[in-house]
């Protein structure tokens, strides 16, 4: 399967650019063509670096059928909902897109109150589901992880591909690793980390920094195993994870790409606000020092 294939390299989870509030087409546009160019393997948009929750639905299909239509490379579409009809109703829609796969999160707001209440959640979504899916373990944002006997009760099932982790905790990376099936994909997505879960044996990374400098992060894939991919791990990934860690990951992403030149604007939608000129000048030393690092 394609997708898969893909999915042991590196995917980026996509800033979605806007113009004056508005989508900017164009720029995504150039975005997907500047990952392109950087050796990206695959594409994800309308996660959490895409801002989704300030997307309305129309908006999401529109960034999900761009991505599709200019992508080069397979397509994981966020399909994050708090109903098991809402999301399987949100991958049918990705699946109608051309997406390739999709990306589900434990309900947010509401949390299971038992462990049993997530496993039922996602055994109903894969039940029904037309596409491929990963599940997607970010805490900070659901009010809840993916515990790792979920993970591993669910693993088997035809149309789970893999688990996206973003919690920033080893431990329970290396506990889903441990119990699941070799065939089932475990992701990295907190970009500190990336190297150290490739070492322990993680798939492949979905990572915002990405988005700004796929080349770094591609080598750094592709080198885990060796000193050159430690030190890109230490003198660009994590200098520059630590400069955008305060402004969150989309306003800094955004920042560091148009920093970079290939986005014309650094906007954001509410409740998120831009980064400030203190925070524009870290992110531009680190991306500055990241990209000497790539090319030592």
């Amino acid at each position: 399967m394609a997708i898969r294939d893909a999915l042991r390299g590196i995917t980026c989870p996509l800033v979605t650019p806007f113009d004056d509030g508005e989508i900017d087409e164009d720029a995504l546009v150039d975005l997907l063509e500047h990952l392109h160019e950087g050796g990206i393997d695959a594409v994800f948009p309308c996660g959490t670096t895409g801002e989704f929750p300030s997307l309305t639905a129309d908006e999401q299909q529109h960034v999900l059928e761009t991505t599709v239509e200019h992508a080069e490379v397979p397509v994981v579409a966020g399909a994050a909902a708090t109903s098991v009809a809402d999301t399987v109703a949100a991958i049918d829609r990705a699946a109608e897109a051309g997406a390739d796969a999709a990306a589900i999160v434990a309900p947010y707001f509401t949390a299971a109150n038992a462990p049993e209440g997530n496993q039922q959640f996602f055994e109903a979504v894969l039940e029904d589901a037309s596409l491929p899916l990963l599940l997607y373990n970010i805490p900070q944002c659901t009010g809840q992880r993916i515990e790792p006997e979920t993970v591993a009760a669910v693993a088997d099932h035809e149309r789970a591909l893999g688990i996206k982790d973003s919690s920033g905790d080893l431990a329970y990376f290396l506990s889903v690793l441990e119990g699941t099936p070799e065939e089932f994909l475990c992701l990295q997505g907190y970009d500190a980390l990336l190297v150290p879960a490739l070492r322990m044996g993680a798939d492949g990374g979905i990572n915002a920094l990405s988005n700004v400098v796929p080349e770094i992060m591609g080598e750094a894939f592709e080198r885990a195993g060796d000193e050159r991919g430690r030190e890109l791990q230490r003198d660009a990934i994590s200098r520059l994870f630590e400069a955008c860690t305060t402004h969150g990951f989309a306003p800094a992403a955004k920042t560091a790409l148009a920093e970079r030149g290939v986005i014309p604007s650094d906007d954001v939608r509410p409740p998120l606000v831009a980064v400030d000129d203190a925070g524009t000048e870290t992110i531009g030393d680190a991306l500055e020092a990241a990209l000497a690092a790539g090319e030592q």
